[in-house]
């Protein structure tokens, strides 16, 4: 599957944002204020951005939550229906542009669009593209016991089970190693 740049970081940047949901009562929400959500704007780059309010933090945590969803949607038809309402709900308006030293690319948000129609247009026609070419399943959540984080399972078998294997990944299998160990000993 060919993954253009733009779609790409439309991928990083839903993933980071599902990813802002606290895990649990003791963590602190990822987008907890205005400055918050300005910085996580500011790392993803998003474009055409003016200044973001406290309407802006409560319209991208809605969508943040029905990214969220769609990352646990059972089926293709379920995830499809999800993107379709977030992608509808934001008045997607396809223009091509090249801006900030980028090559033409596709903006599917209208120009001066909010923070959260623009997320919502460019990260749900991201995740469109994989529904499109029969991979919704690479859209996971992290099989580690103690995480659910997202993740685009981007190896070539769709293989991968852990949102980081040097942290989730790693962990499972010392605590497993270390159990075999035990019982072998015991």
């Amino acid at each position: 599957m060919l993954i253009t740049h733009d779609t790409r970081c439309a991928l990083d940047t839903v993933v980071d944002l599902v990813n802002t949901v606290p895990e649990d009562e003791s963590a602190t929400d990822g987008l907890a204020d205005v400055p918050a959500l300005q910085e996580f704007v500011g790392t993803h780059e998003v474009s055409d951005i003016g200044m973001l309010s406290e309407l802006d933090l409560s319209a991208v945590r809605r969508i943040r939550g029905r990214f969220a969803a769609v990352f646990a949607a059972p089926d293709a038809r379920a995830a499809a229906g999800l993107i379709n309402d977030l992608v509808a709900a934001a008045g997607t308006t396809p223009r091509l542009t090249d801006h900030d030293g980028y090559d033409w690319h596709i903006h599917y948000f209208a120009p001066g669009a909010s923070v959260a129609d623009h997320l919502a247009a460019d990260c749900g026609m991201a995740l469109a593209f994989f529904v499109v070419a029969g991979e919704q399943e690479r859209l996971r959540r992290c099989e580690a016991p103690d995480c659910r984080r997202a993740f685009v399972d981007l190896s070539r078998n769709r293989s991968r089970r852990y949102c980081d294997s040097r942290t989730c990944g790693n962990r499972l299998h010392v605590a497993a190693y270390r159990a075999r160990r035990k019982e072998a000993a015991g």
